[in-house]
This record gives structure tokens, sequence and C-alpha cells, in this order.
């Protein structure tokens, strides 16, 4: 019988959910969905000095805003492997350190920061450009380790590797890929601290946590040769590994946390007014082709056709415009009740919504949903029709010392005053009326109308404006 699929993302709370995690999270849980399979959320939070107070809780929020939610995390243990943080595992990770040690695997080493360094000078002096520790420490007798205690040293403990073994596995991904432990060296699984590497703990837990898949980026590649030496000294199977490729930005370099140009963690495209249903879409397409010619798809529709056989080994580019191109064709698709519960909190910026009944917020919303290609948009939009000022320029006076000009804004003051409403068909009306009155025509007839009521020569359909801001305040700043 195979054993259930049981994959994880395991983030440091050193951070918020950054685009490459966010990949990692849904290819892992598409993964384990289109296998009937589990996907756990734990937290690997040894790093404590990096850790950021709501790491964790924004990591996980974010993951379920975007409909990945884990089967497992801290909120929603599974009592067989809980706990999901790996402060709380401490005693475990010791316990099988120590057992390493017992069995000839692993040593004491007390070499200090300085003594490391200086043996990796002497090492690219002797021309050995990827140097490695020496093993000075590995086969220490009891009273020269004693000597060092005294000293003061607290000893890290080190993972005493096999010489001359070639380490292959199959990647999911890249296909096989082959390490020799004669390139790696013997490395730290507990440092001095008593706080378990990375490289240690995730083996561990792993391994008690049934983890079948490990999908994870191309930064852990170098990692797994690691691992899989300590699978093979504990005697554990080994997981199915696959490894992702970079993300990289429009000028083919990779995606840095530091790249301003970017916007790069999920909570700032939340808060400008990405949906999530296309915030997932993108990220699906990030290093994964579909077996069809579309681009869109509903989660429910990618746990049914996700195939891992069918993600890149080339690097994938982030391309902004199409992030946003993909956000225009979501919100366009919201109905009026969900478009309107999305883009309130913007017009909030702009206006005071309780003085506003729902159709008004949705009329002037509407004004501008083919437009925008994310919800903080339409602020920017918005604010110049409410927050009134005349711009100057040398077209704008010229316009407004047309002899023509005062003749249309008086035959325009006067028929709206006399309107019975301000609807989209009386206005078009309206202006026809104007226009036979005055016999102005095109752009000498609206431009001086758009530049007194919005202090601008461009922006959303005259009629709408018109209808949004009332008679009074038209008639208000027609008279200033």
């Amino acid at each position: 019988m195979d054993k259930k699929v049981r994959v994880r993302y395991a983030p440091s709370p050193t951070g918020f959910l950054h685009i490459g995690g966010a990949r990692s999270a849904l290819f892992n849980y598409l993964y384990a969905k289109r296998n009937n399979g589990d996907f756990v959320f734990r937290i690997e939070d040894t790093d404590i000095e990096r850790n950021v107070k709501g790491g964790e809780e924004s990591q996980l929020n974010d993951l379920v805003w975007l409909g990945i939610v884990p089967d497992e995390s801290p909120l929603n243990p599974n009592p067989k492997f809980a706990p999901y943080r790996q402060m709380e595992r401490l005693d475990m990770y010791h316990k099988y350190a120590k057992w390493l040690i017992d069995q000839g695997y692993a040593y004491e080493c007390y070499c200090t920061e300085e003594e490391l360094d200086a043996s990796r000078e002497e090492q690219y002096a002797r021309g050995i450009n990827a140097p490695k520790y020496d093993r000075h420490c590995v086969h220490l007798s009891e009273e020269e380790k004693e000597k060092y205690r005294k000293e003061g040293r607290k000893p890290c403990i080190r993972l005493k590797l096999e010489d001359h073994l070639t380490i292959s596995f199959d990647d999911m991904i890249r296909g096989k890929v082959t390490f020799n432990n004669d390139d790696i060296g013997d490395w730290v699984i507990m440092k001095s601290n008593g706080i378990p590497t990375y490289n240690f703990a995730v083996v561990i837990d792993d391994h008690m946590m049934e983890i079948t898949h490990v999908l994870r980026g191309e930064e852990h590649l170098s990692n797994t040769p690691k691992q899989i030496q300590l699978y093979k000294y504990f005697g554990w199977e080994v997981p199915t590994f696959g490894h992702m490729t970079i993300i990289v930005n429009e000028n083919g370099k990779k995606l840095s946390k530091r790249d301003n140009n970017i916007l790069q963690f999920m909570s700032q495209y939340r808060e400008l007014g990405y949906l999530p249903e296309a915030i997932f879409n993108f990220i699906l397409l990030l290093g994964w082709t579909p077996n069809e010619e579309r681009e869109m798809f509903t989660l429910d529709e990618a746990k049914q056709i996700f195939d891992p056989s069918r993600m890149s080994a080339s690097p994938s580019m982030f391309d902004q415009h199409k992030l946003n191109w993909m956000n225009a064709q979501y919100i366009r698709k919201l109905n009026d009740e969900d478009y309107l519960v999305f883009i309130k909190p913007y017009l909030a910026k702009v206006v005071d919504v309780n003085n506003y009944s729902d159709e008004q917020l949705l009329f002037m919303a509407n004004m501008f949903k083919n437009e925008i290609l994310y919800g903080a948009q339409i602020v920017d939009l918005l604010k110049p029709l409410f927050d009134y000022h005349l711009e100057e320029n040398e077209e704008i006076k010229e316009i407004l010392n047309l002899d023509s000009t005062p003749i249309v804004l008086k035959s325009f003051e006067k028929h709206l005053s006399d309107a019975q409403n301000l609807e989209v068909d009386t206005m078009k009306q309206l202006f026809k009326d104007v226009g036979a009155e005055t016999g102005v025509k095109g752009k000498l007839l609206y431009m001086p109308i758009r530049l007194m009521i919005t202090g601008q020569m461009h922006g959303a359909e005259l009629v709408n404006i018109i209808k949004l801001l009332g008679k009074e305040e038209i008639l208000r700043r027609l008279n200033k």
C-alpha cells in the first residue's frame, strides 16, 4: 500500500510571505491535493535573533488569503506530529544528536571562529577554492576535550561524513543529481548554544512528520546531499526531492528582497488591492506550464491538473505587467456586490462612505472599474473629483480664453439649473441642447465644462462625473 502523500511549507518567522515562499507553498499544496494528501505548515524558528514579531501569523494569514489552507499547523495541530515549531522540539534534536555521537557518526568540535578562519585562509593559500573543515576535533581525547572546556569553550557538534561517498537522487524537476561528500566537509548539526542547524532539524522534522515529498527552491539543492547522509545514518526512508528554479526580474537577475522595483510580499499586494485569485493564478504560472492553451485557472481547477512533470527547469520571470493585467481581468469579473466589498476600503480614503448609499458608492466605483489594475488605483483617479483645483498650463489657458468658452459655460449652467435629474441619458441630451444653442461642438464644447468641473483635461466620462458630484456642487464650481 502506497504511503499517504504529505508535503510541507516551513518558513522562518524572520519576515513576511514572499513571492518565492508563496510559490513554494502553492506548488506543495497543489501536489498534495492532486494526490489526496496533506499539506503541513510548520515553523522553523531557530534563528532567534532574526525572528520578527507577527512573522508567523502574517505568513499563515497570507497563505489562507491566497486559498492555501494547511491541513496541519500550529493552530490546527495533529497530536501525532505536534509540536509544529522547532524551538518546541529541542529535546528531540538533542536526543538524536547524542545518538549520532554514540554511534560514531558525529563528534564535538571545540574550534573557535578565529581558528576556523585561519584554517580557511590556509586552504585558500594552497589553492583550495572551496575550503572545508579540517577535522581537527574528530579524534580528540577526553583529556583534550576537558582542557578546551576549562578554557571556557563550548562545543558544537559536527556530522562525520563518509569519505569519498557519492550521493545521487532523482529530482522531481531536474532528473538525476549527484554530489560527492569530499566536496562538502563535516558540517555542524548543533551549534554551541544548543540550537540545531537547519539541515539537521529539517531531516528530523520531515521524518517524524512522515513527509513524503520535499518540493522547494533551488537554493536548497546543495543542502540535499547533507540531508540524505543523515537519512542514511538514521536508517530512515529518504523523501522524494524536487527543486524549483529561481524567479528572476525582467533583467534576468535573481529576484532579491532588496529589489525595490518589484513588490515582493503578499501583504503589500493585499494592501494595494490585488485579488487573491489573481495572485494565485499568476504565481501558478511562475515555473509551471498547463497542458492547454489558457492562462486563467481557479484554485479547484489547479488542484485537478497540477502535474510536477510540467514544472520548468529554467528560471521563471516575474512580469509585473502581466500580474497587473491579470488582476484587472479578475476585478472586471466581480459582480456588483463583491466589487463593492472589495473597493469600499479604497473609496473610504477619498470620501466618507457613511454619507453615501451603496448604490451611490457602486456608481462611483463603476466609473473606474474598467480602468484600475488594482484597488488602490481608484484613490488617485477619484481624489481629483473631490479635491478640486484647476490645473494651469498654456493649453488650459488657451481653452479658457476662447471667445466661445464663456458662452458655453453660461448655456451649460442654465440648462443644468433647469434639469429635472442628472441621469446619464438626461445629461447626454443636455449637452446636445447646449451645442445647438451655442453652435459649439466637440472639444470646444466639452473641454471648458470639464475644466471648470474637474480642473483637469482628462478623466472619467463627463456625464458620470456630473451625476456623481450633484447639481449643487457643479453649480458651485461653475460660479467659483
